[in-house]
């Protein structure tokens, strides 16, 4: 399943960027990227609370994922001129937090989407 909703979101990712281009703030690429997962027919939460366990406490430090679909895969997007260590230790953190085993960094901030794209999964790059 979680590849299914991999193949939607790199294409949902695409469509959105034809129709917006570079250049936006993330919140409007996340609600659109929202809004098109939809029409697809997929269950998208946005701005999902992931709280840490430290020991026998939950500390809310207001770690949130951009998007969950399906509960299965996050979706962290960005705007940025270029991803940098600290976005992809953010994603990885997600997977491993909240137990998920798939996840995309988007970078809508690039003149070629599918060059803004990277895929993690179970806490490994692939690139």
């Amino acid at each position: 399943m979680e590849n299914e909703i991999g193949r939607s979101v790199v294409d949902a990712a695409l469509t959105v960027h034809k129709a917006l281009g570079p250049g936006l703030l993330e919140s409007a690429y996340e609600a659109s990227l929202c809004r098109e997962l939809e029409l697809r027919n997929w269950q998208v939460e946005r701005q999902v609370a992931i709280p840490i366990r430290y020991q026998d406490i939950e500390v809310d430090q207001g770690y949130r994922l951009d998007l969950l679909i399906n509960r299965l895969v996050v979706v962290e997007i960005k705007s940025v001129d270029r991803i940098v260590d600290v976005h992809r230790a953010q994603i990885l953190n997600y997977l491993k937090l909240g137990g998920f085993k798939l996840g995309f960094l988007i970078n809508f901030n690039s003149s070629r989407i599918r060059d803004g794209i990277q895929r993690f999964v179970n806490g490994l790059d692939e690139r």
